[in-house]
């Protein structure tokens, strides 16, 4: 066979989870060979781009949907605790690289932002006001405020009160530990990282066409160079496909039966971004509101504060879509091309099952600018159209799978798929996505064990990264408490 080379750990996408996935295992075990492969011309260009996404450090302080209102009446806190500590994860690797030198200055990626939730109306205040007691009772979301006074909400963001009608019904919650962070900016840190350490190489415009197992159970991929069409061969004893959109295609060439039955339901979305700074300054927090009835997680509105490449703008969305690429810079033929025999039944329960989604994204799609707007102003009264302009955000893949009980269910989360053997791992779905890599690939390290690749004390080496990995920051206030602490002197955020 010509032009094949051999590697340890092939790396699928140049975004924010291979790159933090390529620094976990040449911190863990140095020796090991990584290869990142990108199709695209550089790093972070499809939903780790720092416009393509909201920038949110997502820590369920302010995203209202990881807090459901019960049957009973109450607020049930449990998914908002996991993903509040998981960007506690994050923190901690960014902090260590920060410590190491390998990040010199944190404030390139990762800034302190307020995180705000902001309701309307009477039934809303209600929930909002369960939720805040059932939060702010834990230590996780210690110092978190809660106010229904006009002037305290304006004081906190002034742009939702200004030209508001005083007699309207609202509340607010707000938490000064949030952050903003700029993903494009951060998976550019780790790839430069990656690059200084030997036993790494990264090859952009070359884009995998095959996987298929070899006689020593190795993974035997073809990789075509968009260029020139040259084709070469790289053997790798693990394969992780982080492709974003682009994962469940790679995945259901692999032919591994775990792939069987799985779907994508792709999402695209828009952005309002404001540049000027009279309005920009006016403005300090991430204010996210409630989702529209039928509408995907990552469409909950919000009016946000961005901090990238040292520069402060306003974001505003995002207004949902459909379209069938699985990558902003994929095909339209996509969706089609992902149909098999086995995920047909799934796909079709899930269309019958998930009509008040479909009637949503119509709806999004036929919006006017002026529909846009209104729905801008219900956070910002006085809003400008003159001081907007449209943004593409980046393209999201929901995950669609077999249910024994409904057929076909469609999640909102992320999901990791693998082989057997945990030779080839995938990485499906979105929301919250890149806060939450660092978590996620702590569990793909964690499942890497099968492969022989990691060294015996590899959760030493983990936990000399990830101080908290191992122990729970949900039941152990103490630890979650020293964590905070360090993390934000290290990065520079406000703890509460």
């Amino acid at each position: 066979m010509n032009n094949v080379t051999e590697v340890d750990c092939l790396l699928v996408g140049a975004g924010i989870m291979s790159t933090t996935l390529g620094v976990f295992l040449k911190e863990i075990h140095p020796s090991l060979s990584v290869e990142l492969v990108e199709k695209l011309s550089s790093e972070a260009q499809e939903s780790s781009n720092s416009w393509d996404n909201a920038g949110t450090g997502h820590a369920a302080n302010c995203e209202l949907n990881y807090t459901p209102l019960e049957p009973d009446g109450t607020v049930n806190i449990s998914k908002a605790l996991e993903v509040n500590v998981e960007f506690d994860l994050s923190r901690q690797l960014w902090s260590y690289l920060v410590k190491k030198g390998a990040i010199k200055d944190p404030a390139s990626f990762i800034n302190p932002v307020p995180h705000m939730s902001f309701v309307e109306g009477d039934d809303h205040v209600s929930f909002l006001k369960k939720r805040h007691a059932a939060l702010s009772a834990h230590h996780c979301f210690h110092g978190m405020e809660y106010s229904e006074d006009f002037d305290q909400i304006a004081k906190w963001a002034p742009l939702t009160i200004k030209g508001r009608d005083p007699k309207q019904k609202i509340a607010a919650t707000r938490i000064i530990s949030g952050a903003d962070v700029s993903y494009g900016s951060l998976t550019s840190h780790l790839l430069n990282y990656l690059k200084t350490q030997s036993g790494f190489k990264v090859a952009f415009l070359e884009e995998v066409t095959t996987l298929k197992r070899d006689y020593d159970k190795r993974w035997c991929v073809t990789i075509k160079n968009t260029q020139t069409g040259q084709t070469r061969t790289v053997r790798a004893k693990f394969v992780f496909l982080g492709a974003g959109g682009g994962a469940l295609p790679l995945l259901q060439k692999s032919g591994i039966p775990q792939a069987d039955g799985y779907a994508g339901f792709p999402v695209s979305g828009i952005w309002l971004r404001c540049d000027v700074q009279d309005v920009v300054s006016q403005h300090e927090a991430k204010v996210y509101g409630m989702a529209s009835v039928g509408s995907p997680p990552m469409s909950v509105p919000h009016l946000d504060t961005r901090v990238i490449d040292g520069k402060r703008s306003l974001l505003f969305g995002p207004y949902a879509g459909f379209s069938t690429k699985f990558l902003k810079y994929g095909s339209w033929l996509d969706l089609f091309k992902s149909i098999r025999f086995g995920n047909l039944l799934p796909l079709a329960a899930v269309g019958v099952s998930n009509l008040n989604l479909l009637k949503y994204l119509v709806g999004q799609v036929l919006q006017t600018k002026k529909d846009q707007f209104d729905t801008l102003r219900q956070y910002y009264p006085t809003v400008d159209p003159k001081d907007w302009t449209l943004k593409i955000a980046g393209q999201r893949v929901q995950i669609i799978k077999k249910d024994k009980v409904k057929t076909g269910i469609l999640e909102f989360g992320t999901e990791i798929v693998e082989s057997t053997d945990s030779s080839i791992v995938a990485l499906l779905g979105a929301s919250p996505g890149a806060s939450t890599a660092a978590s996620i690939m702590i569990d793909v390290v964690g499942k890497m064990s099968p492969t022989g690749l990691l060294p015996a004390d590899w959760k030493d080496r983990m936990k000399a990264i990830i101080p908290s990995y191992g122990e729970s920051l949900i039941e152990n206030e103490a630890l979650c408490n020293r964590v905070r602490l360090d993390t934000a002197a290290v990065l520079g955020l406000h703890n509460q």
